[in-house]
């Protein structure tokens, strides 16, 4: 069964990590076909860290997860960070396959993703 784990870098401030959980959810009403099991991990600063969300992911039947970093640069923590913790996720459950999804930023649909954001947003003058 293949999952997918939303990763975002965490916040102390708790409306930003809801935000994030509430995204995973709609993910996971989204793309419930190709990803039945759909959760979300912190790499910081909130919970789940990323690797209790693995775990929540291989608990829940999962046999791949792919790891989608919520970043939008390719800094340390998409670079370096990410890709240690899922190394030695990899390495506690050897059976599972875990994959890294290309950054957010990387995607080829973030330019028509800003463009329509932009066109949807209403112009208000400024008073």
């Amino acid at each position: 069964m293949h999952a997918l784990l939303l990763v975002a870098h965490g916040s102390r401030r708790q409306q930003s990590n809801d935000e994030v959980t509430l995204l995973a959810n709609a993910l996971r009403d989204a793309c419930s076909q190709d990803y039945p099991i759909v959760h979300a991990g912190f790499l910081e600063l909130a919970s789940p860290s990323i690797p209790e969300g693995i775990e929540r992911c291989v608990l829940d039947g999962a046999t791949r997860i792919t790891v989608l970093p919520y970043f939008l640069n390719s800094g340390r923590h998409v670079v370096e960070d990410v890709p240690q913790i899922v190394a030695s996720a990899r390495n506690r459950h050897p059976g599972i396959e875990i994959a890294i999804a290309p950054h957010l930023g990387a995607s080829a649909m973030m330019v028509d993703l800003l463009i329509a954001s932009a066109i949807s947003t209403p112009v208000t003058e400024n008073v």
